[in-house]
């Protein structure tokens, strides 16, 4: 089965690096395959009681700058494999942003990397993998 409008959720962690190698993969085998990526980002918060306690604004910054650099990076690499890609960042809950961007631009797979939390630690604290996996309504590719 050839993919033709692929989703990768992409983060710069070794998981999501593996990810990328099997999505360019996937686009060079089917022609005209474009890679989606995605890479979710949230800047820091820190909870005091009920209360939540003000961040830096420089802290703010370079979460942002980090997020701009991994896109860029990402980008980077997948026009040097020569594979059409569009490369974005958006700010939010990781599982929710994944899976409504593929609704929104019509992916027909989501390419993720999993950081391999299996277990009663995955049920206790869920995963972006794994919520992506329960909810998403087309195919979904976790690489380990």
């Amino acid at each position: 089965m050839l993919f033709s409008k692929i989703l990768l959720a992409y983060d710069g962690s070794k998981a999501s690096n593996k990810a990328l190698e099997r999505a360019i993969e996937l686009a060079k085998a089917a022609p005209d395959a474009v890679i989606d990526v995605v890479h979710v980002f949230d800047f820091p918060r820190v909870y005091i009681g009920e209360g939540m306690a003000p961040i830096p604004a420089s802290v703010n910054q370079d979460f942002y700058e980090l997020a701009e650099q991994t896109v860029a990076e990402v980008k980077t690499r997948l026009d040097g494999e020569g594979v059409a890609c569009n490369a974005e960042m958006i700010q939010g809950g990781p599982a929710e942003v994944i899976l409504e961007y593929a609704k929104e631009k019509g992916n027909d797979l989501i390419v993720i990397g999993s950081r391999g939390l299996g277990g009663i630690r995955e049920f206790v604290l869920g995963s972006v993998s794994h919520n992506v996996v329960q909810h998403a309504t087309i195919p979904v590719l976790v690489v380990k």
